[in-house]
């Protein structure tokens, strides 16, 4: 591993050996015979790269006494200032985590609207990123959460997660931005995201090269340039694994450059530049980098410090007379000082200091804002967007249709939706023909080339969506089941339940993710087919789980999940029940019980589900016992606790309706009126909901009997095996005459 002294010696002594030409060229001249760099130019940018060495060195110099607390470097990938400098500074960018230069650049001489001391904004660039490095709330995108190169005013996303996982995010803003009327960017920006070259194999980069691919074959506008950065022995050449891996991609143009020859990546990167926003399609910019200040255990450098890009440009302005080599160990010098003295500066800054602080922008909730615009819609939906409305539906309304199933009531929710919210995105796997079990179903009819299929990889989805969310969309996934969300989990984890907390709420990614789920004991598949786990949802700090049980929640529930979406960016998983889309009956055949209305929008207002909030089932006296279920648990209690009725005994029947947050206010209220409570649990019994009901039930100081019924800790099997696994009436029935026995 190179050491900060060595890698510096190292320069110096490069730089010395170096001579001026008999000529010198103007600084208005190109900087070498056949490039377009300017001398002018590449002064500014080295400048940048200088800045950049020097953060890393204090970076280190901080954390030798426990005051920097991130050390990853970008030396070696100084290059990528280039690429900044020929974007514009509205083109919004994803930048990872050795995309300094990028930074530097991007805040000194691509600022919009221009102005100001290049010099100065560059020493204030430099202050932001050591803001970073010791966690200072003052740093500009994530408030001292995280180091991440990230300001809003620079039109630069924050990357949230590693291996790639941005790159769908930004698939997707690219192919939001000409569809969303965001002022923030014009209708020629341009998207642009670096990533590493080891992380092509990881899933977020797989499907984002598949998915910028498959909407420019359908001829879908992606203007997204993609820049991979390749540490290589000896560099990265055009003939590398990773470039065979990229330059096959279809429907994505392919381009190579020396990221350590500053003036070959300023005109790959212009070419590149140039035919995206031309074109509206996708391109990759391929740059062989070198990493020069590893991590304890990286393969040492060896020859390949001889590529440092740093030694590159000073050598490209010696060798055009633009400076001495005098002259460059002095600009390095200075601008070591100054950085040194911002990072001393930095260290007196406040920190995070109480949880309040740190979580304040994970995920608002402003219930009162969401009410208000779901009132509102309904305003709508009887006023000026009445006749819309109207033509949407074909001069049917689905309040005039009768009694619907959980599957139609979604379906007339979505059309609703998008014959109010021009910006309302609906898509995933087959969307167009109605998605695996037809809910979807004629809203390509309603929602025009707003309804969409995309390819069936979760990764893609949800980065489509969090992308569009991002660019001023809303929204509105499908994933065929809980098995292919597993897919896409980090997507959730990592990238939409985060990106409000480390941007500090300056970004924020609208989403509604529809989700056939829980498993059915009489249904077709097995463990992928049937999957009951949703411990994964619940573990994401800020996420909004719901599970409709019925069609009576389905749409007030759905109505408020797009509402919070809408008002609050809230990221929302929305569970359907897959085994009840089609139910009708509730106790015995014929009854039509479990079908409902469809609310006109003068009930919408009334009818609203308030996220976190039960709702609440009594039968017979409802003092003997309350039982506690939510999805496909709720019709089983409420048959049993029929049952238990018929017997003289009164049960209250909660369904949750929300996963997480848990209604935890409504739970312990309903507990303590009977003092005996039974958790009926789809999900598995570790891990499962259960659980969380149960700490619940402590936390609030429950005195009473509980117990669980739930899933075994096994995978769904095929066939009748499954009813061995998953919950049932009887067993309910058990659990329930075992706790009326206390």
């Amino acid at each position: 591993m190179t050491t900060p002294q060595n890698l510096d010696e190292r320069f110096r002594d490069a730089v010395s050996a170096l001579r001026p030409p008999e000529h010198p060229r103007a600084p208005g001249d190109p900087v070498r015979d056949g490039v377009t760099l300017t001398g002018a130019r590449a002064l500014e940018l080295f400048d940048a790269q200088l800045t950049t060495r020097h953060l890393d060195l204090a970076a280190r110099w901080l954390r030798s006494f426990n005051e920097g607390f991130h050390t990853v470097a970008s030396a070696g990938h100084e290059g990528n200032a280039a690429v900044a400098a020929v974007l514009r500074g509205d083109d919004p960018a994803l930048p990872h985590d050795r995309a300094a230069a990028f930074y530097c650049v991007r805040a000194a001489y691509r600022a919009e609207p221009s102005g100001g001391d290049p010099a100065r904004r560059l020493e204030e660039a430099a202050r932001d990123v050591l803001r970073g490095v010791v966690a200072s709330v003052r740093d500009p995108i994530s408030g001292g959460r995280d180091r991440v190169f990230g300001n809003a005013g620079l039109h630069l996303v924050p990357v949230v997660s590693a291996a790639a996982g941005h790159l769908p995010r930004a698939v997707g803003l690219a192919y939001g931005l000409g569809r969303a009327p965001d002022p923030r960017w014009p209708s020629d920006a341009i998207v642009a995201a670096t990533f590493a070259a080891d992380d092509t194999a990881q899933p977020g980069a797989a499907a984002a090269l598949h998915a910028a691919g498959w909407h420019d074959r359908a001829g879908q506008p992606v203007p997204l340039l993609l820049v991979c950065e390749e540490d290589a022995p000896g560099g990265a050449a055009a003939d590398s694994w990773a470039a065979a891996v990229l330059r096959g991609r279809p429907g994505l143009r392919y381009a190579y450059a020396d990221g350590c020859d500053l003036a070959a990546v300023h005109d790959a990167a212009t070419a590149a530049v140039e035919y995206v926003r031309r074109e509206r399609r996708p391109a990759v910019l391929h740059l062989g980098t070198v990493r020069l200040l590893g991590h304890p255990g990286d393969p040492d450098p060896g020859a390949d410090l001889d590529r440092d890009p740093l030694v590159g440009a000073a050598r490209l302005l010696v060798e055009a007379g633009l400076l001495g080599p005098d002259e460059v160990i002095t600009r390095y010098d200075e601008v070591g000082w100054q950085v040194r003295k911002a990072a001393e500066e930095v260290l007196g800054e406040p920190k995070l200091a109480t949880v309040g602080e740190i979580v304040a922008a994970l995920a608002p909730r402003r219930p009162l804002r969401v009410a208000h615009a779901i009132a509102e819609a309904a305003s709508r939906a009887t006023g000026p967007g009445a006749a819309g409305r109207a033509r949407v539906f074909g001069g049917r309304l689905p309040e005039q249709a009768g009694p619907m199933t959980l599957a139609q009531t979604v379906n007339a929710t979505l059309t609703d939706a998008l014959a109010a919210r021009p910006g309302l995105l609906v898509f995933g796997p087959a969307t167009t023909r109605g998605g695996r079990h037809g809910v979807t179903a004629g809203l390509r009819e309603r929602g025009g080339d707003r309804v969409f299929d995309t390819p069936a990889d979760a990764t893609g989805v949800i980065g489509l969506a969090l992308g569009a969310g991002l660019a001023g969309l809303l929204p509105v996934a499908e994933l065929p089941g809980l098995a292919g969300l597993h897919g896409g989990e980090d997507q959730l984890r990592a990238e939409a339940a985060t990106m409000s907390f480390l941007s500090s709420g300056r970004y924020r990614n609208p989403l509604v993710l529809r989700v056939p789920a829980l498993a059915d004991a009489y249904g077709l598949g097995g463990h992928l087919a049937n999957d009951n786990s949703v411990a994964v949802l619940r573990d994401v700090p800020g996420l909004v789980v719901a599970a409709p049980a019925r069609a009576e929640d389905a749409a007030p529930m759905l109505r408020t999940c797009l509402a919070a979406a809408e008002v609050d960016g809230s990221v929302c998983v929305f569970l359907e029940p897959a085994s009840l889309y089609q139910t009708r009956d509730l106790y015995q055949q014929g009854d039509n019980e479990w079908l409902a209305p469809y609310p006109s929008p003068d009930r919408w207002a009334g009818q609203h589900a308030p996220i976190g909030r039960a709702r609440i089932y009594t039968l017979g006296t409802a003092q003997d016992l309350t039982i506690v279920t939510y999805g496909g648990g709720v019709r089983m209690s409420l048959r049993v606790a029929a049952r238990l009725a018929a017997d003289g005994y009164g049960t209250r029947v909660v369904d949750l309706r929300w996963l997480s947050p848990l209604p935890v206010a409504d739970l312990v209220r309903e507990a303590a009126a009977t003092g005996r409570v039974l958790i009926v649990d789809e999900t598995r019994r570790s891990g499962g909901v259960g659980e969380g009901v149960l700490a619940a039930l402590v936390d609030g100081a429950f005195v009473g009997s509980a117990r669980r019924v739930a899933a075994a800790d096994a995978p769904v099997p095929l066939g009748p095996a499954a009813q061995h696994v998953l919950v049932g009436e009887d067993a309910i029935t058990q659990g329930a005459h075992a706790l009326l026995a206390r």
